[in-house]
């Protein structure tokens, strides 16, 4: 799995491309939905599994999980303009299994649960996978590091600055709309 550092900076990136009343407590929600699927790996504590359907990687990691979550936190947090909010609560949860997806270790995500419990990866799979607890600081944790920096940080960098300039270009005065 990309580290929970890359999961929160893909939410915030996703945060950032829409303007919101209330932005500040929109991105920490979005930064929260990126990591919460996460939450599974307490199983790993409490003795489930991790092929299993709640076991890591299983139904929190669900375009369905995504939908319920994203669902929730709007009800929850955000009544006055609701779609955009869901809709992108749900973009950053769905991102965590999908940049899982594109890992190259562990189980894959079931993403189509409880439909369909086959778990899955992209053919493609070029983010190293983190190694758990103190194997994070080692060698193959900094070598982690730098593959998320190019498949995760780099884009993300990529979306805020594409988000600022289109920005930017919707405030600039055209010269058409001068006085004439």
């Amino acid at each position: 799995m990309p580290t929970v550092f890359s999961h929160a900076i893909a939410g915030a990136a996703l945060a950032r491309t829409i303007r919101a009343e209330d932005a500040r407590k929109l991105m920490i929600a979005a930064v929260i939905s990126a990591m919460v699927p996460d939450l599974d790996a307490i199983g790993f504590m409490t003795g489930v599994p991790y092929g299993s359907f709640f076991g890591h990687r299983g139904f929190t990691h669900s375009i369905t999980f995504a939908v319920l979550w994203s669902a929730l936190v709007t009800v929850l947090l955000f009544r006055k303009a609701p779609w955009p909010a869901a809709l992108l609560l749900f973009l950053a949860t769905v991102s965590h299994p999908l940049l899982d997806m594109l890992t190259s270790g562990g189980l894959g995500c079931t993403l189509f649960a409880p439909f369909n419990n086959e778990r899955l990866f992209f053919p493609w799979q070029p983010i190293k996978v983190s190694p758990l607890g103190f194997g994070f600081f080692s060698a193959r944790g900094l070598a982690v590091l730098a593959s998320e920096a190019v498949w995760v940080v780099l884009p993300s960098v990529i979306l805020l600055l594409v988000t600022k300039r289109r920005r930017s270009a919707c405030k600039a005065p055209s010269p058409n709309n001068g006085p004439g």
